[in-house]
């Protein structure tokens, strides 16, 4: 059994016991969250698609850790004008545990 879940403006796929890291939401380590917007259930060969969600389908994750990602670098330049300028950042993300996934 899997789902397609919507967080952060970006698509996941997901399965029971999973562990993924989305972009952040607030709470703390333990806290439980409930994703309601599920694109997509695929459970035992029967497949729902949402339109553009599945009606009455939910999947509950657990926070593992608050986490920041890998060191972007971002470098701008112009060629003969002597414009450079290097910049970068981390984006801060949640470590979740897929708890459950119900229809």
């Amino acid at each position: 059994m899997y789902a397609v879940i919507k967080t952060g403006g970006k698509q996941h796929r997901v399965s029971e016991g999973d562990v993924i890291a989305i972009e952040k939401i607030n709470g703390d380590k333990g806290a439980s969250i409930v994703f309601d917007q599920v694109l997509m259930v695929e459970k035992e060969g029967d497949i729902r698609i949402g339109r553009p969600v599945v009606e009455g389908a939910k999947v509950v994750g657990e926070i593992l850790a608050q986490t920041q990602g890998d060191k972007i670098t971002i470098f701008k330049m112009k060629k003969r004008k002597g414009y450079h300028k290097k910049t970068g950042h981390r984006q801060q993300l949640t470590s979740m545990k897929i708890r459950e996934i119900s229809i």
